[in-house]
């Protein structure tokens, strides 16, 4: 399908961040583009600020002065909807609000041409819904861009129940010219983005509930161990908990109040105390020019235990024995449960149940877990948990050895799952039950969460990597724990391990 070409006149409806933003890549991308808001001098403001954006470019040398001329000569304001009647294409990035979208829209249907295409930028209003009493509800369809506009790759491309495939399929092929990466999506609550990422506040905010750590030690755990680029707690303070909070909300209502997607009391604690994140000075961090951000916890320093005994057959544990390799240990090779075994210590990858609970199950007092790497060769800190039953003496020669292959040591107090790996877990499971429901592709979950919210790795490869056995088993012991249906496995999982039990994947290798 052709991309609308160059030259070709877009009109930009809203130019807050959003509609600046969209006005300013498709005049990059060669369009004329027309900016519309009702607010005075609005859209002339925006026009100005890109133009300075522009000259910034220029200045860094990202950007040619002709090219710059040319892409704000392109861009001009209009005061009235009827001069976008020659557009091609519409883009509305107004104020989130059902009944002002519709209002536009319905405006709109009667001004431009018959084969002008009509988007939203909705982050959250059904696609369907905004259609509903349009003629042609079939030229509707969603163009989610993530913020800032110019700088994420990620577009939304969403079709509600009416969109025509071939209007999906001309803005995404659009989005693709832009220098974007589009994804094609149906429209349900939270589209991609904004439903498979409610896990990874979600399970940070119960970690948090149940005395796991404190926020700084979890984010760094996040961070250091999972690669994420943010913390959880550091992500939720600059996103805003009002926003935040009220985005699970909605997905909560929309699903039912499906138990996957439970608001947390500690965030509405925060909302109703104004502890907003960063815009109001306090969220789970202080900020402020006096506001010293708290370190995470680390363990002292422990004496290098003198021998490693090494039980293989699981990735992580492997590449870790590799690691402790570099650091001057020969593993002696044994038969045991996959894990490293030194000085009575049972070193196991954590697999939803808590240290204790497979302590006595193992019949092995000196049990401790570790929570999962992506890099377990280049990560700069490890997160472990020891069982009640552990012994002190075990436990420092496990702190020992880590620290002598270059870990910083974090202790997380026992919950089932960890940090890591049952926030990733639940990740792959919400993606598996997008992809089941036919929200979108394997391919789209993955690229989406990489490119919409900078994730190290989507989801979807992040469960083909780890193997689907293991993230059904972390899942499965962690609804036996709790009890709730939460925990549940995604049917497409559970299917996929059933149709090849040894190597069932999503994507091809």
């Amino acid at each position: 399908m052709h991309a609308i070409p160059p030259g070709s006149t877009v009109a930009v409806i809203g130019s807050g961040a959003m509609g600046a933003g969209i006005a300013q890549v498709a005049a990059t991308a060669g369009h004329q583009v027309l900016l519309f808001d009702t607010r005075p001098d609005a859209a002339d403001k925006a026009i100005l600020e890109i133009g300075k954006t522009y000259a910034k470019l220029v200045e860094k040398g990202r950007m040619g002065a002709v090219e710059s001329d040319l892409a704000r000569e392109r861009l001009k304001r209009i005061a009235s909807l009827h001069e976008a009647a020659g557009a091609v294409l519409v883009i509305e990035a107004i104020v989130e609000d059902l009944d002002a979208k519709r209002l536009l829209f319905a405006e709109l249907e009667g001004i431009v041409g018959d084969r002008c295409i009509l988007a939203t930028n909705t982050s959250s209003i059904s696609v369907t819904a905004i259609g509903a009493q349009l003629r042609r509800p079939e030229r509707l369809v969603g163009m989610h861009f993530f913020n800032p506009v110019p700088l994420m790759a990620l577009v939304e491309v969403i079709s509600g129940l009416a969109t025509s495939r071939e209007v999906a399929n001309v803005v995404h092929a659009t989005a693709e010219s832009w220098g974007k990466s589009p994804v094609h999506a149906k429209s349900t609550p939270g589209f991609i983005v904004n439903r498979v990422a409610r896990p990874y506040y979600a399970e940070a905010l119960r970690l948090l509930l149940e005395q796991a750590a404190d926020v700084a030690t979890l984010d760094a755990v996040m961070r250091d161990c999972g690669g994420f680029r943010m913390g959880p707690f550091e992500l939720m303070d600059l996103i805003g908990h009002d926003v935040n909070f009220s985005v699970t909300n909605s997905v909560f209502a929309a699903y039912y109040n499906d138990p996957r997607f439970t608001p947390s009391i500690l965030q509405q604690e925060l909302v109703n105390a104004g502890f907003l994140g960063r815009k109001t000075g306090r969220g789970f961090y202080r900020y402020g020019d006096d506001a010293a951000k708290p370190a995470p916890q680390s363990e002292a320093p422990s004496q290098k235990p003198s021998a490693l005994r090494h039980a293989g057959g699981l990735g992580a544990v492997d590449a870790l024995a590799e690691r402790l390799r570099g650091a001057g240990f020969d593993p002696v090779a044994i038969e045991a449960a996959p894990g490293l075994y030194c000085e009575g210590a049972a070193i196991h990858l954590t697999d939803g149940r808590s240290a204790t609970e497979r302590a006595e199950a193992d019949g092995h007092r000196d049990t401790i877990l570790f929570d999962l790497l992506l890099d377990p060769a280049g990560a700069t800190r490890i997160a472990l948990a020891r069982a009640d039953q552990c012994g002190d003496a075990a436990w420092q020669a496990a702190v020992g050895l880590f620290q002598s292959a270059g870990f910083a040591v974090t202790r997380l107090d026992d919950v089932p799952g960890m940090a890591v790996m049952r926030t990733v877990a639940m990740l792959a499971n919400e993606a598996a039950d997008a992809v089941n429901q036919g929200v979108c592709s394997a391919r789209a979950v993955d690229i989406a969460m990489q490119k919409g919210v900078n994730y190290p790795r989507g989801p979807l490869a992040w469960a083909d990597s780890m193997g689907l056995r293991q993230v059904v088993t972390v899942l499965a012991n962690l609804a036996a724990t709790y009890g709730e249906d939460r925990y549940r496995v995604s049917p497409l999982l559970r299917r996929k391990l059933a149709s090849d039990p040894q190597g069932a994947r999503f994507h091809a290798r």
